[in-house]
């Protein structure tokens, strides 16, 4: 019997330290519980998303494209409109099957109620500009506020202002490799578009160069 009174001691002291060392486990366990649930720099914090950062978000504004944009046929408009020359109603006519050579671009150049409309009239062999147009809405329809016909010309709109590049040729030149072009912004004001200042941009005579700007005089 003594060698099991004599074991006994060791016994409770081994039972006190597996006590503690239990109890001391569990305040561990306690306090990274907590400090994941209370934000801290746990696990919690390595995730994809917060909920902090959630509520905090900003919704991107709508482009005004999705608000304002309302399709046309450019076709239509453009054999419909009297502004427009018989010369290039005649020249727009399918190329393929039922595909007109028109390009169409949707835009704010004069602050109304939607989008206004830029048709570029183009040649199916060489798609060459022979017209460029600018629609407004008005009271329901589209209105013919801007035309050029001097061939060959295209439009396009760059950031809020109509830009107008009209190519020229010098002596020799064939109808694929024109000298240079000349660049016209025109903005909206006081109901109709006036001229800004001209680039004029001659194109380089060397294979693979580009056009050099020099200022319209």
């Amino acid at each position: 019997m003594r060698g099991l009174t004599g074991a006994g001691p060791d016994r409770a002291r081994s039972s006190t330290q597996a006590v503690i060392a239990v109890g001391a486990a569990l305040a561990a366990l306690a306090l990274f519980v907590a400090a994941c649930g209370s934000g801290g720099t746990g696990a919690r914090d390595e995730g994809p998303a917060h909920a902090s950062a959630v509520a905090g978000a900003v919704d991107s504004p709508s482009p005004r494209l999705a608000e304002n944009y309302r399709r046309v046929d450019p076709v239509a408009l453009v054999k419909g409109d009297p502004e427009v020359s018989g010369a290039v109603k005649r020249e727009l006519k399918p190329c393929n099957g039922d595909e007109y050579p028109v390009d169409v671009s949707y835009g704010n150049l004069t602050d109304g109620p939607v989008d206004d409309v830029v048709v570029n009239v183009l040649t199916c062999a060489d798609a060459v500009g022979i017209g460029s147009y600018v629609y407004r809405d008005d009271d329901g329809s589209f209105r013919n506020v801007f035309r050029s016909e001097e061939s060959p010309v295209y439009a396009e709109i760059d950031q809020g202002v109509l830009s107008v590049t009209r190519q020229y040729y010098e002596k020799g030149d064939p109808i694929s490799t024109p000298s240079g072009e000349i660049v016209t912004p025109y903005r909206w004001t006081e109901g109709r578009f006036t001229p800004g200042q001209s680039t004029r941009n001659e194109y380089s005579k060397s294979a693979g160069g580009g056009p050099t700007p020099v200022p319209d005089s």
